[in-house]
């Protein structure tokens, strides 16, 4: 039997906000439009060979890019990624399972959840330095993935249309 992802309740995007709101409701939105475009089933259906690209497995890599930036980047957390490895770093789509579709999502949301409790006392100018040796700050975290899922959302549009015409914003 298949599972079916469920229907979520998006977030509304931010009008007029202090910085830190703004850039915390605009990742908000493009997570929430990430897993509106998983509602349903079919999330291991790839593209289009030889593509591996996958709704399930765009959440396993942003699983993994939300951990990478902000906790074991601008943290320095010493945790593994989730899905990716050192022998597979493209794990994250080339292993995508429907049979662990629940839990990818999951873990998921318990990541984005543990990312935001770990940088929520975290002022915006606090600094890192990335492995490329730039100096970042944690603004730029936030921007960061804010267009990495709006690029990643735009695939999953594609996606979605393609496995059963559903399309919008």
């Amino acid at each position: 039997m298949t599972w079916t992802a469920p229907s979520i309740q998006r977030r509304d995007f931010p009008t007029a906000a202090g910085e830190r709101e703004m850039l915390q409701g605009w990742l908000d939105f493009h997570r929430d439009t990430l897993l509106t475009k998983c509602t349903g089933e079919q999330l291991a259906e790839a593209a289009g060979p030889p593509s591996t690209l996958t709704l399930l497995g765009l959440v396993r890599h942003l699983t993994d890019v939300e951990r990478s930036w902000f906790r074991r980047r601008f943290l320095g957390e010493q945790i593994p990624d989730v899905h990716i490895t050192e022998e597979n770093p493209d794990a994250d789509f080339d292993d995508a399972d429907p049979a662990a579709a629940q839990a990818d999502l999951a873990a998921f949301r318990a990541e984005t959840e543990a990312c935001d409790k770990a940088v929520a006392d975290r002022g915006l100018d606090e600094t890192f330095t990335s492995p490329r040796g730039a100096r970042l700050n944690l603004r730029w975290v936030y921007v960061h993935l804010i267009e990495e899922y709006a690029r990643h959302n735009g695939h999953a549009d594609l996606l979605r249309e393609r496995i059963d015409g559903v399309t919008g914003d």
